[in-house]
């Protein structure tokens, strides 16, 4: 029985996708199935796996409006055993079309609690928002990772993201666990990544992984190419942090 993850922040800029995208590469290179459903309306897991966003027909727009299954929606990536549910910029529309629908917040539960038998991990590459889009995440999900960047305001919105998962486990899913929070862009040479990793480990201690994403230009490039950073550059920091991370997760499931 696979686990869904959602990764959230309504930050902008926190390494979300960069997250989402290379989180899913690494548990494949692990030897897990993986899904990724790209719910975020900029698209970017989708084009970061070198997919052409303007050619996507059948995504998770298409998937919360139930024109299709979810299972019609799944594509092959060049990555090995990851999968992906695109997504196109008509993802936007969507919190519009779902607001005066009866049980709005659990359709995209409904469309993929089926797929769990055949993935290890699915993973949803959330918007940078609190809207109906990762309303819909959160509700399917059985577990959050919150990526955290080591910046001046790596806290603020923290505290509004942790109350909406609590009205989230109180009203629509009572199962959602934190799996866990990521540092992210962490710079040693800096002290202010050094503040910001104390504090927030100060503050949520076991709630923390282990693993820090270190800044790295080639962790940065990869998307521009459509790839991960495993088939962009094995070698580099970024893929030995995100391989880390993936290991941490398999042993902590």
């Amino acid at each position: 029985m696979g686990k869904i993850i959602a990764i959230a922040n309504q930050k902008g800029g926190v390494g979300k996708t960069t997250t989402s995208v290379n989180l899913a590469a690494s548990l494949g290179v692990l030897e897990k199935k993986v899904l990724l459903i790209d719910a975020d309306p900029q698209a970017n897991a989708t084009s970061g796996l070198g997919i052409d966003v303007e050619e996507v027909e059948k995504g998770t727009y298409q998937i919360l409006e139930h024109t299709i299954s979810a299972a019609d929606a799944i594509m092959e990536t060049s990555s090995p055993n990851l999968h992906l549910i695109p997504a196109h910029i008509d993802l936007v529309a969507i919190e519009i079309e779902l607001v005066d629908q009866d049980k709005r917040e659990s359709m995209l539960k409904n469309a993929i609690t089926g797929l769990k038998e055949q993935y290890d991990y699915i993973l949803i590459d959330c918007a940078p928002s609190l809207g109906l889009l990762t309303l819909n995440a959160l509700t399917a999900a059985d577990s959050v990772i919150i990526p955290i960047q080591c910046e001046y305001f790596a806290l603020e919105g923290l505290g509004k993201l942790l109350n909406t998962i609590k009205s989230v486990q109180k009203i629509h899913n009572n199962n959602l666990d934190i799996e866990g929070l990521l540092l992210t862009m962490y710079d040693s040479r800096l002290r202010l990544s050094n503040q910001v990793v104390d504090e927030v480990k100060k503050h949520f201690d076991e709630m923390v992984f282990k693993t820090i994403i270190m800044r790295n230009v080639r962790l940065s490039e990869a998307p521009s190419y459509g790839e991960s950073i495993i088939s962009y550059d094995a070698s580099s920091k970024g893929a030995n942090n995100y391989l880390s991370l993936a290991q941490e997760l398999i042993e902590k499931n």
